[in-house]
C-alpha cells in the first residue's frame, strides 16, 4: 500500500518539488499572486466609480434607478449557488470521487452559463431596449427620462454611470467566460482520470479563481442595483 501510495506521488510531483507538500503551496502562492494583480485590476475601476459617484451622486443614483435590480439580484443567487457547487468539486476531487467531482463541474459550469444567458440573452438586450446603452443608443425616454430630471441629474453624468455599468459588468462576464472554459477542460480532465486526492491542486486553484469572480460580483450587485437608494 506504501509502495502503491509512492508511485501515485511521483505520478503527479513535478520534476522541480521536493514532495507534494511544496508544489501544493507553489500553486496556491502562484494563484494568490494572480489573484492580487485581479483585484488591483477591479480596483482601479472600484476606485474610478467611487470618485465619479462622489462627484455625481444624483446622477449616479438616477443611473443606478435605470437598471432592473431584478436581474442582478437573479444572478447573484445563480453566483452564490455556483459557488456551492464548486466547493463541492474541490471536496470530491479532495476525496478521489470522480463521479461527484465532474458532476459538480458540470453544475457549476451550467450556473456560469446561466449567469451569462440572462446576461447577455436578457438583461442587456433589455437596456437596448430602453435607449439606455452609453453611446450606442442613449436616449431615455419614459419613466426613466423623468426619474432623471426629478432628481436634477446632468444627463451626460447619467451615461457615465451606464458606462461604468456595462464596462465593470462586461469585463466580470468576461472572466466568467474564461472561468467556464477553465472549468469544461477540467471536466475532460477528471473524465480522463488526471486527478486524484494526491493532486486535487488544479481543481482548487480553478475553485479560488471562481469563487473570486463571485465575489467581484457580490461588490458590483449593490454598487450599480442598489445604489439608487442612497440619496432617494
Amino acid at each position: 500500500m506504501a509502495d502503491h501510495a509512492d508511485v501515485a506521488a511521483a505520478h503527479v510531483l513535478a520534476h522541480q518539488f521536493d514532495d507534494l507538500a511544496q508544489q501544493h503551496e507553489a500553486s496556491s502562492m502562484g494563484m494568490w499572486i494572480f489573484l492580487a494583480t485581479e483585484i488591483m485590476f477591479f480596483g482601479g475601476l472600484f476606485a474610478a466609480y467611487t470618485i465619479y459617484r462622489h462627484a455625481y451622486p444624483a446622477a449616479f443614483d438616477a443611473g443606478s434607478r435605470l437598471l432592473d435590480w431584478r436581474f442582478g439580484a437573479t444572478n447573484t443567487a445563480v453566483l452564490i449557488c455556483s459557488s456551492l457547487t464548486m466547493a463541492m468539486a474541490v471536496h470530491s476531487a479532495q476525496l478521489g470521487k470522480r463521479k461527484g467531482l465532474i458532476a459538480f463541474l458540470i453544475c457549476t459550469i451550467l450556473l456560469g452559463l446561466l449567469f451569462l444567458g440572462l446576461k447577455f440573452g436578457f438583461e442587456w438586450p433589455h437596456d437596448w431596449a430602453v435607449h439606455t446603452v452609453p453611446s450606442l443608443n442613449w436616449a431615455p425616454q419614459g419613466e426613466e427620462f423623468r426619474i432623471i430630471t426629478a432628481k436634477h441629474a446632468v444627463p451626460q453624468q447619467v451615461e457615465l454611470f451606464m458606462f461604468f455599468y456595462f464596462v465593470m459588468t462586461g469585463l466580470h462576464a468576461l472572466h466568467m467566460i474564461v472561468g467556464v472554459g477553465l472549468l469544461a477542460f477540467l471536466v475532460v480532465m477528471a473524465r480522463a482520470g488526471h486527478f486524484s486526492p494526491e493532486n486535487p491542486n488544479p481543481i482548487e486553484m480553478s475553485g479560488l479563481y471562481w469563487h473570486f469572480v463571485d465575489i467581484v460580483w457580490i461588490f458590483l450587485f449593490p454598487l450599480l442595483y442598489l445604489a439608487g437608494g442612497l440619496y432617494s
